[in-house]
């Protein structure tokens, strides 16, 4: 247990490297968050988490994959149950979470960073065009700008 990396791992790096061949930047790594996730956005309010399947618990009921040992067993019931704690606590602090499985990026990173993609561009607010007034002051007083 104590060689299992929790941070900087294959993955993440893996992950690392599709933000920036996709120029996104802003985001920091090992934030001090409920949850510890592995990327975190906070102009944006997202945060990644990349998850083993194995340690996450990916469908290994479904899929026959259950630890032989019951201790297994339950540590895996845990991990589930506190990510979705976290996921709940972190949506109403008001925090977009995404959660890839380790699969999802080793097998499929261009679907993967697609799927981030939609979230991060989704998270933009739109640019209002310019309105055609004499008195510019009193069009923008007008506007509604939402707070970010």
């Amino acid at each position: 247990m104590a060689s299992i990396r929790s941070s900087n791992t294959r993955l993440e790096k893996s992950f690392k490297r599709l933000l920036d061949k996709n120029k996104l930047k802003g985001y920091k790594t090992y934030l001090k968050m409920f949850g510890n996730p592995d990327f975190v956005f906070p102009k944006k309010k997202i945060v990644v988490f990349i998850d083993g399947d194995f340690w996450h618990g990916y469908n290994w009921k479904k899929l026959g994959r259950m630890p032989p040992k019951k201790y297994w067993q339950g540590k895996i019931k845990k991990t589930i149950a506190r990510d979705k704690k976290y996921n709940l606590l972190l949506k109403k602090q008001g925090w977009k979470v995404l959660r890839f499985w380790e699969h999802e990026i080793m097998k499929n990173p261009e679907k993967a960073m697609k799927k981030f993609l939609f979230f991060f561009r989704k998270k933009k607010q739109k640019i209002l065009p310019p309105t055609k007034t004499k008195n510019r002051q009193s069009a923008l007083s007008k506007t509604h700008h939402p707070k970010p």
